[in-house]
């Protein structure tokens, strides 16, 4: 069998989707032949090999509403189509590039769509778009969400009403990657001694508008003084969240450590005493940093968004769930779990347990080849 995906973006600031695809294909590699098409960051067009497969990072001259404009994606779709003869045809949405390109193929391919969250922000734009939404949501063989819930959250999904073309394959994490090593409990160990044995509150994203960080920021004006937050990764609202820790006096407890290493985050999370991710969109329909804080034995503190992100975590299960833009209600949360510690370690060992159950890169992988032999 052979899967041409079109996995959005492939470089080192991924997101949530991208790490999901990055995942996905290393997995399905070793049992079916697999492409990935994506957009470059740049105006040329390259070919670069990731084990046994390749991607295909198409020029793009910008970008516009978040969406790559690659004008040759459609030519090159077609050429490497014309010569592998793909099976299934796997769309990552929402992505309307891609759309565009299957849109220049013939209709006998069979389609699956990954739907990892609807359009949130760019609402002129989806009134022009949701027509062809409508037709390809409708005319796809298999549409697969990570969680029920990002089928009965969406309200851009209607055009699928036969539910035995949708299926539930939930992401999966690398437990090994993220398991307690001697190396990793050292690295640890070196944070811990940097922040001066200070209770640490992780958190990890693209800054970006919908993370709701600045909501994180100003909690930690009413969290413990004992702690500390280590705000990770970078993106365009950087500049404008360490001005507000600065503005607000909280230099010594949020830490901005920029872009962390593959191979040291794991340092972070089992450095860490919870993990919070304060996002306040739909945008955010799951979370892939929470499985990976869970696959630590974190318990994670998040906003309710009525969707995967809570079907994720639970509350007063596997951590504490607040309502959105809501500063006051994320350090009550955050508080109530520093001072209990036999709570945040139930809650983490719950976290572990859920996620080794239903959030493994085994049962993606005989979920996605599971939709794909139904249909081939």
């Amino acid at each position: 069998m052979k899967v041409l995906h079109f996995g959005r973006y492939y470089s080192q600031h991924f997101g949530g989707t991208e790490s999901h695809v990055r995942s996905l294909l290393d997995c399905l590699q070793h049992h079916i032949l697999v492409t990935n098409v994506v957009a470059n960051e740049t105006c040329r067009t390259e070919v670069v090999r990731r084990g046994e497969y390749d991607i295909h990072k198409i020029a793009s001259i910008g970008t516009v509403a978040g969406t790559s404009l690659c004008p040759t994606m459609p030519y090159h779709v077609r050429k490497l189509c014309q010569q592998e003869h793909y099976d299934i045809l796997h769309l990552h949405f929402p992505d309307p590039m891609s759309h565009l390109a299957y849109s220049f193929l013939p209709g006998k391919t069979k389609l699956v769509i990954s739907w990892h969250s609807d359009i949130i922000r760019q609402k002129k734009q989806l009134a022009i778009y949701r027509p062809f939404l409508n037709h390809i949501v409708a005319k796809a063989d298999a549409i697969i969400a990570a969680t029920p819930r990002h089928f009965s959250s969406s309200t851009q999904m209607y055009a699928c009403q036969d539910p035995l073309r949708k299926h539930v394959v939930p992401y999966g994490v690398d437990l090994h990657r993220f398991a307690k090593s001697e190396q990793t409990l050292k690295g640890a160990e070196r944070l811990k001694e940097k922040y001066r044995g200070r209770k640490i509150i992780f958190a990890i994203g693209r800054h970006v508008y919908y993370k709701g960080y600045e909501y994180l920021i100003r909690a930690m004006q009413k969290v413990a003084d004992d702690a500390i937050l280590i705000l990770g990764g970078v993106g365009p609202k950087t500049p404008e969240l360490k001005l507000l820790a600065a503005d607000l006096g909280l230099a010594e407890k949020v830490a901005f450590p920029g872009r962390i290493p593959d191979d040291e985050l794991p340092h972070y999370y089992h450095g860490c005493e919870l993990f919070c991710m304060p996002s306040i969109e739909p945008s955010e329909a799951f979370g892939l940093v929470q499985l990976e804080a869970m696959a630590c034995g974190k318990p994670i503190v998040c906003c309710e968004l009525n969707n995967g992100v809570t079907y994720v975590n639970r509350s007063a299960k596997t951590g504490l769930v607040v309502p959105p833009r809501n500063a006051e209600a994320l350090a009550q949360a955050i508080n109530e779990l520093l001072a209990n510690e036999q709570q945040c370690n139930a809650y983490g060992q719950e976290a572990y347990e859920r996620v080794c159950r239903e959030f493994t890169l085994k049962r993606m992988t005989e979920g996605t080849l599971a939709v794909y032999n139904k249909i081939f």
